[in-house]
């Protein structure tokens, strides 16, 4: 089924295109809104494996707005989410 997410820290095309990339084989093609705030991305996604893509947006420094982060773990993902962005960046 396909689902809409809102998701934290994507600012630009730089962290569109890891999001894209980076979650392509796990979870096939993404759509990401850049036009919204906060950002939103769309894929098809079974309920079950809404889990997984949680834990892999937070891994990439770009969880879903509805995260209940701590302070630390907060920083950490605004942290991680800037060397995404970079990596996205070159992959343009």
């Amino acid at each position: 089924m396909k689902q809409t997410y809102e998701v934290l820290n994507v600012k630009c095309g730089g962290c569109a295109n890891t999001l894209k990339t980076k979650l392509l084989e796990e979870f096939g093609e993404v759509e990401v809104n850049l036009e919204v705030e906060p950002r939103q991305i769309t894929l098809e996604i079974e309920d079950t494996n809404v889990p997984a893509l949680r834990q892999a947006l937070k891994s990439l420094g770009y969880p879903m707005s509805d995260e209940d982060l701590s302070t630390v773990e907060g920083f950490t993902t605004t942290a991680k989410s800037f060397v995404s962005c970079a990596v996205g960046k070159m992959g343009q």
